[in-house]
């Protein structure tokens, strides 16, 4: 009994190419492409991230491109991003001088790299610029600052419980 194949793959320009992955590898792609489209990185970033958890031994950069269809800027991109996160790691193979790539499949890991790359740096700024909007509201329209000043304490409230809730996640997972 062989695998059934998802021989079609929709590209940019709207064509039509071939692809070698397993209908399942694609099902499997696709929710991660999904997932990184709810937290609004590029769908490469989903694709090549899928395509590593679903591999059994680790994958080089061109063969990464060949699978999912994709230019070499979005692989090259997708795997500095990926990488930076701790999503993935690089691995070596004896005789091969090509960087290859695999997951990082533990939950834990997974969501404390983003919550450290890509979240921290905005909760950390993110104190500074209330305060650039408080002064701002107050030079403004301080006549009518009641309405906006009680909006900001409500988003400075929702930064507070952020970054208490945060390390809560991290620490549960």
């Amino acid at each position: 009994m062989s695998a059934a194949r998802n021989t079609r793959s929709p590209l940019p320009e709207g064509g039509e190419a071939q692809s070698d992955l397993l209908d399942w590898e694609a099902g499997m792609i696709d929710v991660f492409v999904r997932a990184a489209s709810l937290i609004g990185v590029p769908k490469s970033i989903g694709q090549i991230y899928g395509l590593l958890f679903c591999s059994e031994e680790p994958l080089p950069m061109d063969e990464i491109m060949d699978k999912l269809l994709i230019s070499k800027g979005s692989a090259s991109q997708g795997l500095k991003t990926l990488r930076g996160i701790g999503a993935v790691k690089p691995v070596y193979l004896i005789g091969d001088r090509r960087d290859h790539y695999t997951c990082e499949d533990k939950l834990r890991r997974l969501v404390g790299g983003f919550i450290s790359d890509q979240v921290n740096p905005h909760l950390t700024s993110g104190s500074d610029r209330l305060d650039v909007i408080e002064a701002a509201i107050k030079r403004d329209n301080p006549e009518n600052a009641k309405h906006a000043l009680g909006r900001l304490k409500l988003l400075r409230s929702w930064h507070s419980k952020t970054k208490l809730f945060l390390p809560a996640v991290q620490k549960f997972l």
